[in-house]
């Protein structure tokens, strides 16, 4: 076995790890930083590929922000430290088969697509295009998920303040 298919096993080991105990943390501050550990595997999985902007924008974007936010909030709303309350079956049983149907349903949509764009060549993976592509309103332009996520994100923080500012006593 070669070194890079070892890096490859442990990158998606410390992804799936990472990813499993994220929702099976019982305390939420270290669901967090399990998320995080599996994050930092997704950008070593771009490093590994020698896509090293989107490594760096994975680093940047959602290490750096999103679970920094995610772990702001949990200190603004809840006690870091507390265990998360045991769900009861059928929210397991739910969940575990909206998984099963979410993963059915990814893999016929794989086995579907031919996985070629219409001139028949695919773009290279540089930073001016993965610019115009991510800014782009034409056909397969990702402006309108940008800004549903930018959207989204200021929604939760302003959730999160009105929520922390229930909890907290007024003195």
């Amino acid at each position: 076995m070669s070194a890079s298919i070892v890096i490859f096993y442990i990158l998606a080991a410390v992804i799936i790890g990472g990813g499993l105990l994220a929702v099976t943390e019982r305390k939420i501050f270290r669901s967090a930083v399990y998320l995080l550990f599996s994050l930092i595997g997704i950008a070593g999985l771009y490093f590994y590929l020698n896509y090293e902007f989107l490594g760096a924008v994975q680093i940047v974007v959602y290490v750096g922000g999103i679970v920094v936010l995610i772990i702001f909030s949990i200190f603004l709303t809840a006690e870091s430290g507390d265990d998360m309350k045991k769900p009861n079956l059928w929210r397991v049983t739910f969940s575990g088969l909206a998984t099963l149907f979410a993963c059915l349903l990814v893999l016929w949509l794989i086995q579907g697509h031919l996985f070629v764009s219409n001139t028949g060549t695919a773009l290279e993976p540089n930073v001016r295009n993965i610019g115009r592509q991510m800014l782009s309103t034409a056909e397969h332009g990702y402006i309108l998920p940008f800004e549903v996520v930018s959207i989204l994100l200021l929604a939760a923080m302003i959730g999160c303040i009105v929520i922390a500012m229930k909890i907290k006593p007024k003195t």
